[in-house]
């Protein structure tokens, strides 16, 4: 049993770029052996095991057969005999092709070192165009690495195109697509990563709500980063990122949230939130700022059981920039409003059905001294 770093762990550490986690391969070993060593299996298609101690993935050298359609449609082969270089080459690009030993020393048989130092993404042979999922990671990591001079080998380029021709990205789940896509937001390189879809046609794939690359308004996702960076945000900045896209996408689509909850799968905590601004929206334009009015939208948003809901539309009007005085406002009037307790109207005296109404009340009379 011979355990080996390889991929993102050691083509990061080749480019000086931060290692963000440390994936094993482990040579020569079975899931028993495994198991009874203290890691724990986790999935059920792929031999990969959680160290005991640092949680990090290990997993059992591997060659895959296809055997059917989309990035599920595989056999996978497992056994002990299965060498180092065996699994090297299933992977997708050269320069994630690389292990380290216990030793430091580099086993390369793709020649990925050298397409790091020509700044080449290249695929490791003809099974690359087994999995569609990899024309996403490809674009992906062309984004995440455009700054360091990356481009993507004019032979994979090509390669790509053909895959898209064929339509095998169409075997993609919905939701599989969704995860490359946030993943590219939380790194701040969507742009970059639709600019190579747009190039091997695949925007209809990928993002089939536009049109066309140039129809979305890029500026605003870029520059959104620029304005959290120089804010006290509460939220989670990489939430507020994929809420804001989500956003520009619908505004940009004739068919609105719906179409865009179908046809991208997005998350549901994105979902409501794009529901809950566009509520606000709707309500500022046909009622006025009365307590009555604010109040009634605590309820409709649910502010009472929901207040994570509300901090999180708090934080995306903050986001927007040009509507920071109704977030400082909703923001004073909901903690005047939460400050009413169920107790507080009991000892008033109301009681049963009345207590409602005289929260109702108690709560009205609360946002409107705020107001005041």
């Amino acid at each position: 049993m011979k355990v080996y770093l390889v991929g993102g762990a050691v083509r990061d550490a080749l480019l000086n770029y931060p290692v963000v986690e440390h994936d094993y391969v482990v040579v020569g070993s079975t899931p028993d052996e495994m198991q009874s060593l203290g890691y724990k299996q986790v999935g059920k298609d792929f031999p990969v095991f959680l160290h005991p101690k640092s949680k990090d993935e290990y997993a059992l050298a591997r060659k895959e057969r296809k055997n059917g359609q989309g990035y599920t449609g595989f056999i996978c082969d497992f056994d002990p005999t299965v060498t180092l270089e065996e699994d090297l080459y299933r992977r997708d690009l050269t320069i994630n092709a690389i292990a380290q030993d216990e030793n430091g020393q580099l086993i390369d048989p793709c020649q990925g070192q050298a397409d790091i130092k020509s700044r080449l993404l290249r695929h490791t042979g003809p099974a690359f165009s087994e999995d569609p999922l990899r024309i996403l990671r490809v674009a992906r990591f062309a984004a995440r690495y455009h700054h360091l001079g990356f481009t993507i080998a004019p032979e994979t380029l090509l390669l790509m195109k053909d895959m898209v021709a064929s339509g095998e990205l169409k075997t993609l789940t919905k939701e599989r697509i969704w995860i490359e896509i946030e993943k590219c937001l939380k790194t701040k390189t969507l742009h970059l990563f639709l600019e190579v879809i747009n190039d091997i046609n695949a925007l209809a794939d990928v993002l089939p709500i536009l049109p066309s690359w140039s129809n979305l308004e890029t500026k605003k996702i870029t520059s959104a980063n620029q304005f959290v960076a120089t804010k006290e945000i509460a939220i989670d900045s990489d939430t507020l990122q994929v809420c804001h896209f989500c956003f520009c996408l619908e505004t940009s689509s004739p068919d609105g949230l719906k179409h865009i909850e179908q046809t991208l799968k997005i998350p549901s905590t994105f979902a409501n939130s794009l529901r809950d601004f566009k509520l606000l929206n709707n309500f500022l334009n046909e009622k006025d700022f009365s307590p009555e009015n604010i109040l009634e939208f605590f309820n409709l948003i649910d502010l009472w059981r929901r207040p994570e809901r509300f901090n999180l539309l708090l934080e995306i009007l903050k986001y927007t920039q040009c509507q920071q005085d109704i977030a400082q406002t909703l923001q004073n009037c909901a903690m005047a409003s939460q400050a009413v307790t169920a107790q507080q109207v009991i000892s008033l005296g109301y009681h049963g059905a009345a207590i409602k109404l005289g929260l109702q009340t108690a709560r009205i009379a609360a946002i409107e001294k705020t107001l005041s």
